[in-house]
């Protein structure tokens, strides 16, 4: 690639023979890259002529021979546009945050920079700044996690139905639709939810369901159900429950002729499908036909 190519292709002066020349040469696409980058960015407002002017008042005047300007603007224009790039893209790039998501039947673990660890769900997702963690320790979440956090400065999960703070413990967070709960498994974890503060030791939870505070008892275990393969329920509504199940197993769920706001309270296992649709049928005294990667549950003379 000749020397001036990188030149004329940001004054739009290359001819169609030396654009495609251009475009075939390897550094091609990281040039492409940056200029898309930069084309997002607002530049500082900068009068080119009377720079100019005042540089050749300053300078030129006083010179013992004529130079021709033109050569010399056209080499500030193009400098000025590289040095835009380079520092927007890393402005740019150092601005992303980390994502983290989970699908269906899907979990994750994740290890933040202090150490501190993350352990995701099915259907979960978290965002954080990787830059700035040793200033601002939060993270951003949608589902549900189980968090084991480093003693260090303030670490906070942020959720649409309320923040949770500590310093260093163990504690896991569902935050889905209609659905909020905390349980804290070690330590002192800090919940506020619409500007009120619950304080919340080891072996205590806070639930909210479609915006109420609920009563919970006592957490079984060290660590919550699911990371042993166990979703376990006490007087939830069993249209949470069912919901579940779908993100345990990437399923499809209906009902028929169910009162999905019934509570329920038990448990099934996440690796058994056919033995997690009995755990469930059984207790809430309903049936269930499985077609392909759609489960029916129905009233016991629905389908005949």
């Amino acid at each position: 690639m000749q020397e001036n190519y990188l030149a004329k292709w940001l004054s739009g002066e290359l001819s169609d023979e030396e654009l495609r020349e251009f475009e075939s040469s390897p550094e091609y696409a990281s040039y492409q890259k940056l200029k898309d980058v930069s084309s997002k960015l607002m530049a500082p407002d900068f009068d080119s002529e009377k720079a100019l002017m005042r540089l050749k008042d300053e300078h030129i005047a006083n010179a013992p021979r004529v130079i021709s300007l033109n050569p010399f603007k056209k080499f500030l224009r193009v400098a000025a546009v590289i040095a835009i790039l380079l520092a927007g893209s890393y402005f740019y790039i150092n601005s992303l945050n980390e994502n983290v998501s989970t699908e269906f039947a899907e979990r994750s673990e994740v290890v933040l920079p202090d150490n501190s660890e993350i352990f995701l769900n099915v259907d979960s997702r978290i965002s954080y700044s990787k830059k700035n963690w040793d200033k601002n320790r939060n993270i951003d979440l949608d589902g549900e996690a189980f968090f084991k956090v480093a003693k260090g400065k303030k670490f906070t999960v942020s959720t649409e139905h309320g923040t949770v703070a500590v310093l260093g413990t163990q504690f896991n967070v569902e935050n889905r639709n209609g659905f909020f709960e905390v349980t804290c498994y070690e330590g002192l974890v800090s919940v506020t939810h619409k500007n009120q503060e619950t304080k919340l030791s080891a072996g205590s939870s806070f639930m909210v369901i479609n915006g109420k505070i609920i009563k919970t008892g006592t957490p079984k275990g060290t660590i919550p159900s699911w990371m042993n393969n166990e979703s376990s329920f006490e007087s939830i509504p069993l249209k949470y429950v069912l919901a579940e199940l779908e993100r345990q197993f990437n399923i499809k769920v209906s009902t028929e002729n169910i009162d999905t706001n019934l509570l329920f309270t038990g448990s099934f296992n996440n690796t058994d499908l056919n033995m997690a649709l009995k755990s469930i049928s059984t207790p809430s005294k309903t049936n269930f036909k499985i077609d392909g990667d759609n489960v029916l549950f129905y009233a016991g003379n629905t389908l005949q």
